[in-house]
C-alpha cells in the first residue's frame, strides 16, 4: 500500500524543485531425489524368502525442464517516518540542530537564517531522513560576518564519510556519502537531485561558485548520500 502522505510530500518536493535550486540565502539455487535401495536373491537363501527392505520415502524434485527460482534479493534499507532533530558530520566536525522549513505563501522556499552559528534546515516537503526517497537538508556555506556557515565543510566530504541524522523517535539515520557535485544554478539537474529513489537517500545542499565581482554565489554544491543503518 502506498503512503499518501509520502505521495503528497513528493508532490510538494517536485513543485518546489526549481525554487529550491535557487537557494540564494547563502549569505549572500534444488536437491536430487534419493534412489530406493535394491535387493538381490541369495543362492543360499532359505525356503522362506526374506523381506526386502521397504524403499525409503522420496522427496519430489522439480518437474523436468524447470529451474528452481532464485531467492529474492533483499530490498533497500528504509525506516519509518520520523522528523529529523539534528545533523552531525563527524569527518568535518559539523553539528547542528535542524529547523523545519517549507514554502512561503508565494511558493518560494524558506531558507535557513544567515547569521553566525545559524542552523541547517530540513525541507518539510521532502521525505524525513531514513524514509524512502531523497530527504533534503539545506545549510549555508558562510555567514553574514564572513565566517563559515554550517555546511562550509561539504566540499571536504569523500565517499564513505558518514552523515548522522538524529530523529524524533530516538533513532539515528546514518548515511554514507556517495559523491558531491557542483551545479550552476541556471543549469541545475532537478530530476537528478530531487527525483524519487528506490531507497532512502539524503541530499545536502549549499551554495558554491562565489563571484567576487558580484558578491553572489552562482552555483550550488550537492552531496549525495545513502542510508546504511
Amino acid at each position: 500500500m502506498t503512503d499518501p502522505t509520502a505521495d503528497r510530500r513528493r508532490g510538494r518536493l517536485a513543485s518546489a524543485a526549481v525554487t529550491l535550486l535557487l537557494l540564494s540565502g547563502c549569505a549572500d539455487e534444488a536437491p536430487a531425489e534419493p534412489a530406493a535401495p535394491s535387493s538381490t536373491a541369495s543362492a543360499t537363501s532359505s525356503p522362506v524368502p526374506s523381506a526386502s527392505p521397504a524403499p525409503a520415502p522420496t522427496t519430489p524434485g522439480p518437474a523436468p525442464g524447470t529451474v528452481a527460482a532464485p531467492a529474492p534479493e533483499p530490498g533497500p534499507v528504509v525506516l519509518a517516518g520520523s522528523s529529523p532533530v539534528s545533523i552531525r558530520i563527524p569527518s568535518v566536525g559539523s553539528a547542528s540542530p535542524l529547523l523545519h522549513l517549507g514554502l512561503r505563501p508565494d511558493g518560494s522556499l524558506e531558507v535557513p537564517p544567515t547569521h553566525p552559528g545559524a542552523p541547517a534546515s530540513w525541507y518539510t516537503g521532502s521525505p524525513t531522513p531514513g524514509e524512502r526517497g531523497p530527504a533534503v537538508l539545506l545549510g549555508h556555506v558562510n555567514a553574514t560576518d564572513g565566517g563559515p556557515g554550517v555546511f562550509a565543510g561539504l566540499r571536504s566530504l569523500v565517499p564513505g564519510d558518514t552523515v548522522e541524522v538524529a530523529r524524533a523517535d530516538g533513532s539515528t539515520a546514518v548515511f554514507a556519502v556517495q559523491r558531491g557535485e557542483q551545479y550552476a544554478k541556471n543549469a541545475f539537474p532537478t530530476q537528478t537531485v530531487y527525483g524519487d529513489t528506490a531507497g532512502a537517500e539524503l541530499r545536502l545542499i549549499t551554495c558554491d561558485g562565489y563571484d567576487p565581482a558580484t558578491g553572489l554565489f552562482d552555483d550550488n554544491y550537492v552531496v549525495y548520500a545513502q542510508l546504511v543503518g
